[in-house]
């Protein structure tokens, strides 16, 4: 797809290494996730089990994960160009970057020699499905207040409680569970636990959750009823640690949420534009009407301002200078555009943006939940407004 907008790309993503993986990355989707098998996925609210290993077999499993546990070595513009191929292309419903960019960190920041070696590698082909299990039937944006408990019994822990809207949760078998290993101490009670969940007596995966958008991506509830888990799966091999590693890669999770915003959005004008020079009304095109091209006109304003922010969060973040605050402000805002940008698009097909073989009413629905997760955005304003 050529990009609607006139942005020049960084200098750190016009690198010819990078250039050459977005070629391959594209073809990948074009030859496993074209739209005909995309609507196969939101027909069955999950992708199929062999994209995970297809994916690994060509390398987009693991991307920024180093070589020597499995990875690719390469760095977060890869995980980047995944992410943007994938919203172009449409197919952003498959949760490989929830696996390569939020869940696999986890264990290359903090986990131990043996962790790293035991679980990236197996990241890295598909074999293991990776999930992050934070929120709670109780307990959302607000992770201090977890109730899930992983209480040490000899050398192994025994997890208890429930976790909601889990992305990847039904096909995930590595999952990064926030639970409290001493609830006495709240935060600092607070740690990663790695639960494989492979013949694991006592967990349980609830429904594949019904949702009015991103239907293609399996979400689901998981319960842990005395499930038992060695001893050595705590990230960092240490307890109390969790919540201090949530804290520092929440910002590329956040980050994450923006860059996927953008492109999806962008993919959206680019429909849009096809749409509005196609069709026709009261005898001339709909484009050549003055509210159509002022409405554009705002969109592609907000979508430049967007991806321009974008890019400079990324160009920070590679140099390790991406701070919470930062992070948050690309989140919230560039979610709030991207709804209401693709608002304002699907206006403009009419009656034929309400149905859902035009790609647009996909994209509109997909967009209203980047509002929520990765933290609300109301949590993104009260991370920002500290800094004041």
């Amino acid at each position: 797809m050529t990009s609607p907008l006139n942005v020049p790309e960084p200098d750190f993503m016009a690198e010819e290494e990078v250039t050459l993986f977005a070629d391959s990355v594209a073809r990948w989707i074009d030859d496993n996730a074209p739209p005909e098998e995309v609507q196969k996925w939101i027909a069955n609210s999950s992708v199929p089990r062999d994209l995970w290993n297809r994916a690994g077999e060509a390398g987009l499993l693991n991307i920024s994960a180093p070589e020597a546990y499995g990875g690719m070595g390469g760095d977060y513009r890869h995980e980047v160009v995944l992410m943007q191929q994938l919203g172009l292309k449409g197919a952003d419903h498959f949760g490989a970057s929830l696996h390569n960019a939020i869940v696999a960190p986890y264990i290359w920041h903090y986990g131990t020699e043996e962790q790293k070696q035991r679980w990236l590698p197996r990241m890295a082909t598909g074999e293991l499905v990776g999930a992050i299990a934070m929120t709670e039937p109780g307990a959302g944006s607000d992770l201090q207040g977890v109730r899930t408990t992983a209480r040490k019994e000899g050398n192994q822990y025994v997890v208890n409680g429930s976790k909601t809207f889990i992305t990847n949760g039904q096909l995930a078998n590595l999952i990064i569970v926030v639970a409290k290993t001493d609830p006495a101490e709240g935060a600092k009670g607070t740690s990663l636990i790695v639960v494989e969940t492979d013949g694991a007596e006592g967990f349980e995966r609830g429904r594949n959750l019904h949702k009015i958008g991103m239907e293609g991506n399996d979400t689901s509830e998981l319960f842990f009823n005395d499930v038992k888990v060695p001893g050595d799966n705590i990230i960092g091999g240490g307890e109390g640690m969790g919540f201090v590693q949530l804290m520092q890669q929440l910002p590329q999770e956040r980050l994450n949420i923006a860059v996927q915003g953008v492109a999806a959005a962008e993919r959206g004008l680019a429909e849009t534009l096809a749409y509005v020079k196609e069709r026709k009304a009261f005898g001339k095109r709909v484009i050549d009407f003055q509210n159509t091209q002022f409405k554009l006109a705002e969109v592609k304003t907000k979508l430049t301002v967007a991806k321009v922010f974008v890019n400079h969060c990324i160009g920070l973040h590679l140099k390790g200078q991406l701070d919470a605050a930062t992070a948050s402000m690309a989140k919230y805002w560039i979610s709030d555009i991207q709804g209401e940008v693709l608002d304002e698009m699907l206006q403009l097909f009419g009656g034929y943006g309400y149905m859902t073989e035009y790609p647009i009413a996909q994209l509109y629905k997909d967009a209203r939940v980047q509002r929520i997760y990765g933290g609300t955005n109301e949590i993104m304003k009260l991370l920002i407004a500290r800094t004041l």
